[in-house]
């Protein structure tokens, strides 16, 4: 019997942790992704313990599974500039401090800006801060890399950085290490992922380069931006560049439907988030095209 796709929505904590456990399980998802403080601010509060506690009984009674979380906008590990790199070091132990306290399963986190230093410096410093952030902590928590559509200095737009990074980090870092796919993100740094046979190659090349047991997250946004623009511009499923039937392929595919799909898309009016998981669910069912490509 086929496993059950999990799907869900970024959603946001600003009334309460619970609030958006609450709020995932009435527009249809069964995972859901949060921010733990305000993505643009470097200092953050964690939750009290009732609040974490409460917050971790209603996703139980909801099926909610897995919980990801997404790391702080500001937060660049790679940073040439020192206090910059330090800042970030502090904040991403506190985004993992926060993550264990809250039962996540899954830490997303940007490999950060080469801007400034060569990119095999910047790998390197993206692994060495993991490690420092985080050092004597422990949990079954995984950190994920995400790819990135490689605007600007951008790492993580080549599958082999992100792999550097892990092949880097993995050996001091007392915890998982493993990636995050963004389909926006990978349309634009010129993955064909809208064509049958674009989509099969990015199969085989994340098999070769990542490996998919490794890939836990899918994070699925249709692409305002046209193919190989490297520009960061998500859109609603269907409605961008990619087109439902990539998604279709993409949600019904061996090496991929087992993994938890997390919208990103905009929200522009009330419900659009309950239609795009509407819209992933239908495409989970929908006959494919052609074959799902094999890995």
């Amino acid at each position: 019997m086929r496993a059950i796709h999990r799907i869900g929505a970024h959603l946001s904590v600003a009334k309460s942790y619970n609030q958006a456990a609450l709020n995932a399980a009435a527009i249809g998802c069964n995972t859901l992704q949060i921010f733990t403080s305000s993505p643009r601010m470097w200092k953050a509060a964690p939750p009290s313990r009732e609040d974490a506690a409460e917050f971790l009984r209603s996703r139980d009674r909801l099926g909610l599974t897995p919980l990801v979380i997404h790391d702080n906008y500001l937060i660049n590990l790679a940073s040439a500039d020192e206090t910059i790199r330090s800042k970030s070091i502090a904040a991403y132990r506190g985004e993992i401090e926060r993550a264990l306290l809250l039962g996540a399963d899954h830490l997303v986190a940007h490999p950060g800006s080469f801007k400034g230093q060569e990119i095999e410096a910047a790998l390197s410093a993206v692994a060495l801060g993991i490690t420092e952030a985080a050092r004597g902590l422990k949990g079954p928590l995984r950190l994920l890399l995400e790819n990135t559509a490689g605007q600007g200095a951008a790492i993580g737009s080549r599958l082999e950085e992100l792999a550097t990074i892990r092949w880097l980090a993995q050996p001091g870092t007392p915890f998982e290490i493993g990636y995050c796919l963004d389909t926006a993100h990978s349309f634009a740094a010129g993955f064909g992922i809208h064509t049958p046979e674009g989509f099969a190659q990015f199969v085989r090349g994340v098999e070769d380069q990542l490996g998919w047991q490794r890939v836990h997250v899918i994070h699925c946004n249709d692409s305002k931006a046209p193919f190989a623009s490297r520009v960061d511009r998500h859109e609603q499923i269907g409605q961008g560049y990619i087109g439902e039937k990539a998604f279709a392929r993409i949600l019904q595919h061996p090496s991929i439907r087992d993994k938890a799909f997390i919208l990103e898309t905009p929200v522009e009016q009330d419900g659009d988030d309950a239609r795009n998981i509407a819209t992933l669910q239908r495409l989970c069912r929908k006959k494919p095209t052609t074959t799902p490509p094999s890995s």
